[in-house]
């Protein structure tokens, strides 16, 4: 069988399994988030944290449960890798050092997962499970939860109020994160990741003696790695190691975990909005932009030239031969338009366009289909400003879902969309102009303006994912890149509340002839030209120096 049909194959058999899950798992979280009903390990933790899942937020009150508990998790998981030297379990690695203690801490709470560090000679049982794990949970059930409050201002009308956030965070842990994990777990065991809680071991005869290698409970925190779109590794060479990703099987269904819900929500947005066809539309852009990505990435890779391209079976730099080209671009492509962050191969490594296109994924908002939650209300942001273009060409004021697209609404949509490019747009121009950040780069020219601005993209858009060429180690780029993922994570989320509240305020406005119908595919088709015209053209300078310029090079 030839490379190309093998990837062709696993392409198909990943969409035949989100197509069975599309629906049961949709309508699955459209009921978690509609019942009124609370399981009795529910209300032992409202009890424990003293919450009370009956009062309905207003926009304020839910962003101010959003900032409290992601910074008392910040906190938390700061001190633990502070103090982690003198914790039972941490196979004697001493505790980390500030600048990389925030830098994790703002990493794994923003559901980005960058890592500066390699975890197998850094991080004791204890951080990667209590504090690390914990986290890929919490972190991910935060943005759905802040997604479900955006598709509740969507559904209600004349009411400021968008449902209780301690509810949604406890529900999207304990009724879908948990049990999918769990099943997850035994899968990826099945395929020969470790579950252990081993110490350090010496393994294998290598020239000059052997190697050390720690265990861990890697199954349990590789399925939520990719479940929750976090992406950080118990190793570092994160889903390329045989102890987390071990096959082609277990690799396929690691991509399957990363888009499952995100995919999923679509339906759990129709469902809620009253309205399946409108989540049909939704769905229709993020497929076409996914299916588009990857085709194109699978080209790129594939298209090899010269001796050495052919003896490898293609631009094989960087990749591992048991999953291959197909199996490591498909899962590139999974990873950043999600943000999820987790590599099986080092993109640093692709070809010029290819890294171009790991970056273009992320700089889009990583929205087809994106992270939990943050995919579906970054897509339905940008639906907003699609029917305010629609609007301004024909003449009428702008509706979406019954709710009219006024100055208060696009203000907040576009706050939003220039929060993130401003973040990495301004990080990386001030990396390039300073002399220390800019020696940590392994390569000159166009590639290593590449491995710096894609750093700035992975933090921003909290992805997580490097480009494996860049020594993030520093001071500078500990503190600067941890700023980036605490801002890019917290500022849009304001603005998503916001607008949530304003919608919910709003009374429906009924549907008339020249109102633009968005579950059609045309609508679908321009939500497409929007989001690659208003944010992909945004960072084309810069992609111009970057990937563009080297794959236009080779």
């Amino acid at each position: 069988m030839s490379p190309v049909l093998a990837g062709v194959l696993q392409l198909l058999a990943l969409l035949v399994a989100l197509g069975l899950s599309y629906r049961p798992l949709g309508d699955h979280m459209a009921r978690v988030y509609s019942s009124e009903k609370h399981l009795r390990v529910e209300k032992w933790i409202y009890k424990g944290i003293g919450a009370d899942p009956s009062v309905e937020m207003r926009w304020p009150a839910y962003l101010r449960g959003v900032l409290a508990f992601s910074a008392v998790s910040l906190l938390f998981l700061y001190l633990l890798q502070r103090v982690q030297g003198s914790l039972p379990g941490s196979l004697g690695f001493v505790s980390i050092d500030p600048d990389q203690a925030f830098n994790t801490a703002a990493s794994f709470v923003a559901n980005t997962n960058w890592q500066s560090y390699y975890g197998e000679q850094a991080m004791g049982h204890v951080v990667q499970t209590g504090g690390l794990a914990v986290q890929n949970f919490l972190s991910a059930a935060v943005g759905i939860a802040v997604a479900v409050a955006l598709v509740r201002g969507f559904a209600r009308s004349r009411t400021g109020e968008l449902g209780n956030f301690w509810a949604d965070l406890v529900r999207g842990v304990v009724r879908i994160l948990l049990p999918i994990s769990v099943i997850g777990a035994l899968v990826l065991v099945a395929c020969g990741a470790i579950q252990n809680f081993a110490g350090i071991h010496e393994v294998g005869q290598f020239t000059g003696g052997t190697q050390q290698w720690n265990g861990g409970a890697v199954a349990s925190q590789e399925v939520i790695k990719e479940l929750g779109t976090n992406g950080g590794g118990y190793f570092n060479a994160n889903s390329a190691h045989p102890f987390e990703n071990p096959n082609g099987l277990s690799n396929l269904f690691e991509i399957y975990l990363i888009l499952v819900i995100p995919f999923a929500l679509t339906r759990t947005f129709g469902r809620m909005v009253g309205s399946l066809r409108q989540g049909y539309a939704i769905l229709g852009t993020m497929a076409t932009i996914w299916l588009g990505f990857t085709a194109l990435m699978m080209w790129t890779e594939f298209a090899h030239h010269g001796p050495a391209f052919d003896l490898a079976g293609g631009a094989m730099e960087g990749k591992e031969t048991r999953f291959g080209i197909a199996g490591s671009s498909i899962f590139a492509v999974a990873t950043t338009l999600t943000s999820t962050g987790a590599v099986n191969s080092f993109h640093s490594s692709y070809t010029g366009f290819g890294g171009g296109i790991t970056m273009l994924g992320m700089q889009l908002g990583e929205i087809a289909p994106g992270g939990v939650g943050s995919g579906l209300y970054g897509m339905l942001i940008m639906a907003i400003i699609a029917v305010f273009i629609a609007g301004l060409m024909v003449g009428r004021t702008p509706e979406y879902l019954g709710k009219k697209i006024g100055t208060r609404e696009i203000k907040f949509a576009a706050c939003y969309i220039l929060i993130t490019p401003a973040l990495v747009l301004g990080f990386t121009a001030v990396a390039m102009a300073l002399d220390t950040p800019s020696q940590s780069m392994t390569n000159s020219g166009a590639h290593g303006f590449s491995e710096i601005l894609y750093a700035y993209t992975s933090g921003a858009n909290n992805n997580g994912s490097a480009f494996a060429g860049l020594n993030a180690d520093t001071q500078w780029f500990n503190t600067t890149i941890g700023i980036a993922m605490l801002l890019g994570r917290f500022l849009p989320m304001v603005f998503v509340l916001a607008l949530a509240g304003s919608l919910a305020e709003q009374k429906p406005v009924p549907e008339t002839a020249g109102t633009l119908r968005t579950e059609k595919p045309l609508f679908t088709g321009l939500l497409v030209g929007t989001i690659l015209i208003v944010t992909g053209l945004t960072y084309f300078p810069a992609l111009a120096l970057g990937p563009l310029a080297e794959g236009l090079a080779a």
